[in-house]
């Protein structure tokens, strides 16, 4: 094996086809010769350049509606020969082989047709075969084959080429082979997923999963973790789809708080002004309100201390008035579904803020993977999409909650679903007004929430703290009525917990005693 290997011959035979006609021209005018099939070799000979078609290399025509094409030995013969094997080079001599060089292919779309929710059969006869046994020849014959997958890297090669006199690299080829078996896994992995979803199981065999790098991360979570964001190709409103219009490129753990205040944000849909603020991927203050301005400012209220470098996210197009608030104090993230020209030009003053916008909320109700790894695997479920509405209440106390109780209680259950447990969070009026989150003790949590809302209250000059007539949600049931006791002593008058504990009646009991409203779910929200 050398390191320079001219390029002499070449396949191209894309789906997408983005780019090829300034590829081949540029391969054609250094000489080298041009084999395609269908589209490709049309595209290519319209654009009037000379092109000699895969079938009469083989022999043989495409057929079964292009089932069959390149899957020949005259093909992966010229692919897979080691050049410097003399048994290889005899045998390419007998059979009449020529060498392939280049292969250029994208496979036929199947992430795209999947996603445009495609039915069985179409999704199945977009499943490319020939493509993926192609390149998967190339890139284990790196030492001798260029392998491109995406038109991204077409330049690259040309570059390549210009810079060896017609001639490419080994380090080259090796990230082209890189580059090609990552493509055929993502690719595998993508219609295992989707065949997965199809058949209706959540636990096939083995189970892949694929992302699409979109960007290198300065660091991780701490400056001496390596990082990388990936997308995964479901095009889901958020943090991975968002255009960023200023401020510096975002860290990992602006990523991973920005997804979850805009997650948490589009629980409550485009019909009412909400603002969630987070910090460490938990909320710190959410709130509905008349306009964005007043749901912001409420939000803030819950805690002005955690506030402070924390991602703001709306659920409504960012308007001047609420962006000139938000300057108030330093933030590193806005994300909303847009943003009006008036607010844009507000945060340009703040050169490190990071404004995105989305164009839409994420569908909270749909379904999805979670996973998370573990020494030696990985853990796999079903996305928390649970719901629960008015009607999937059950009142277990002697007093019933009010109409207003209701919604506050509701609204509370929704931040909660999005609270590290163990979670309490306090509500009033539509806001929160303390956040416990992240205790091993419920007691611990409701006790954290109620400090911070006490000292919120001198903070503000109130008389006393907005735990005082408050609603309040538990991620999960109460065990003992003792962490149901801290919230009451907080001023709490109404609860909403999923109830199931073994001491569930203890627990209806002292609520009673209490004079509290409670409603069970039957539905947690554990979130660890």
């Amino acid at each position: 094996m050398t390191d320079l290997v001219p390029l002499r011959r070449a396949l191209l035979s894309v789906s997408d086809k983005t780019g090829l006609i300034e590829l081949a021209q540029a391969l054609a005018a250094r000489g080298v010769e041009l084999l395609s099939t269908g589209g490709s070799a049309k595209a290519m000979r319209d654009a009037g350049l000379a092109v000699k078609d895969v079938a009469e290399v083989t022999g043989f025509p495409e057929m079964m509606d292009g089932r069959v094409k390149t899957l020949h030995p005259k093909v992966h013969g010229g692919l897979l020969a080691l050049r410097d094997n003399d048994a290889h080079v005899a045998a390419m001599d007998e059979h009449g082989i020529e060498g392939i060089d280049l292969l250029v292919v994208n496979l036929y779309p199947f992430e795209e047709t999947v996603a445009k929710g495609a039915d069985y059969d179409t999704c199945i006869e977009n499943i490319d075969i020939g493509g993926p046994a192609m390149i998967r020849a190339a890139a284990k014959n790196h030492a001798f084959v260029n392998v491109v997958t995406d038109p991204e890297d077409y330049a690259a090669l040309l570059a390549q080429l210009d810079e060896n006199d017609g001639a490419t690299g080994y380090a080259f080829r090796q990230q082209l082979a890189l580059t090609a078996y990552s493509r055929t896994a993502a690719y595998d992995a993508a219609v295992s997923t989707w065949m997965a979803g199809a058949l209706g199981t959540n636990t096939p065999r083995r189970r892949a999963f694929a992302g699409t790098l979109k960007q290198t991360l300065r660091y991780g979570e701490n400056s001496h973790q390596r990082a990388a964001f990936y997308t995964d190709g479901s095009e889901r409103e958020g943090v991975a789809t968002a255009q960023q219009h200023q401020g510096k490129e975002l860290s990992y753990n602006n990523i991973n708080d920005t997804d979850a205040a805009f997650e948490l944000v589009a629980e409550f849909g485009t019909d009412t002004p909400a603002c969630a603020i987070i910090k460490h991927a938990n909320p710190c203050g959410v709130a509905v309100g008349a306009t964005l301005l007043n749901a912001y400012k409420s939000a803030f209220d819950c805690d002005r201390t955690s506030a402070f470098g924390g991602i703001v996210a709306l659920n409504q197009p960012l308007d001047a008035a609420t962006a000139e608030e938000i300057t108030g104090i330093f933030t590193e993230v806005v994300i909303a579904p847009g943003a009006s020209d008036e607010a844009k030009a507000i945060f340009a003053a703040k050169k490190n803020l990071r404004l995105l916008t989305t164009g839409g909320l994420p569908d909270t109700r749909a379904g999805g993977l979670a996973f998370r790894q573990v020494a030696g695997g990985f853990l796999v479920q079903d996305k928390d999409n649970g719901f629960v509405g008015m009607d999937d209440l059950k009142v277990v106390t002697k007093k019933a909650p009010t109409e207003d109780q209701m919604r506050d209680l509701l609204f509370a259950w929704k931040v909660a679903k999005h609270v590290k447990s163990n979670a309490i969070v306090y509500v009033k009026d539509g806001a929160t007004v303390g956040v416990g989150a992240g205790q091993m003790s419920r007691v611990d949590s409701a006790l954290i929430a109620a400090k911070k809302a006490e000292r919120m209250a001198e903070t503000l000059g109130l008389p006393k703290p907005l735990t005082i007539g408050s609603a309040v949600a538990s991620d999960a049931f109460f065990p003992f009525p003792d962490g149901l006791m801290e919230a009451a002593a907080a001023g709490a008058t109404c609860v909403i917990q999923p109830g199931g504990s073994m001491r569930d009646d203890e627990v209806i009991a002292a609520a009673d005693e209490a004079g509290l409203a409670m409603v069970f779910t039957g539905m947690r929200h554990f979130r660890h």
